[in-house]
């Protein structure tokens, strides 16, 4: 799929936005000024990213001072994409269940996930591969945030990322903790310990899974949007740490 640039224009602190188009996927990408820089890759929960620009230009922001590159893609069935009827399903019968106090099946999780990991990651490599080929873009590569289980996936399969941080804040389908088995790379894992919608304990039986040698916990109190300041911090010092 060949990358084509849409629009662009300088952030006040010398960081290049450009939108651009990969196939019918649309996509930002941001640049600092040093070139070529090592790449971040944005994940983000299925919202569009129209939704989520303020906090995606924020991140992205902060990977440019540290020096990277950041980029991230519209998921399948978000955003301005065709809608898609097995996923608008998944998404009712969870609203359907949270509305009504019930506990969430295992039915429904891997109805609402596992689809979407499965569209989802072929599209990030293709966006690597493409992003890979820009001059200003150099190794290596790190994968930030998002819905975890598609950060799993991507981890194992995607040999170019070196490092990944994880927020553990969406539900994860039994059969991605096989996955997690054979992820190798260094992870920084953050769990809000309050967090509304997410199982705490499913997230630190998915941390132990993890095959990684080194792998951190970072946990802290408060509710799924409540993650401090420094917590930011403390992510981009491990990337800083694995991709300069």
């Amino acid at each position: 799929m060949a990358l084509h640039f849409t629009s662009e224009q300088h952030l006040d602190d010398d960081v290049l936005e450009r939108e651009f188009t990969l196939g019918e996927i649309p996509g930002i990408l941001w640049t600092p000024s040093s070139a070529p820089a090592p790449l971040i890759l944005l994940g983000h929960p299925p919202l569009g990213l129209h939704k989520m620009y303020p906090r995606l230009v924020a991140r992205a922001r902060r990977a440019a001072a540290d020096g990277f590159a950041a980029a991230t893609i519209e998921l399948p069935g978000c955003g301005d994409r065709p809608r898609w009827a097995a996923a608008e399903q998944a998404r009712a019968d969870l609203r359907r269940v949270m509305e009504a106090g019930e506990p969430v099946s295992d039915e429904i999780i891997d109805a609402l996930i596992l689809p979407l990991v499965d569209k989802a990651v072929p599209e990030w490599q293709a966006a690597l591969d493409a992003l890979l080929s820009l001059p200003e873009i150099g190794g290596p590569v790190g994968y930030s945030g998002g819905v975890i289980s598609i950060g799993v996936r991507l981890a194992v399969v995607e040999p170019r990322i070196v490092a990944a941080g994880f927020f553990a804040g969406s539900f994860v389908p039994r059969s991605m903790f096989e996955e997690a088995r054979q992820v190798t790379i260094p992870l920084h894992v953050l769990l809000q310990w309050d967090d509304e919608g997410n199982d705490r304990q499913a997230a630190l039986d998915l941390f132990d899974a993890f095959g990684s040698k080194e792998k951190s916990l970072h946990a802290n109190v408060g509710g799924h949007t409540g993650v401090p300041q420094f917590a930011g911090d403390a992510a981009a010092q491990f990337f800083t740490r694995h991709l300069k």
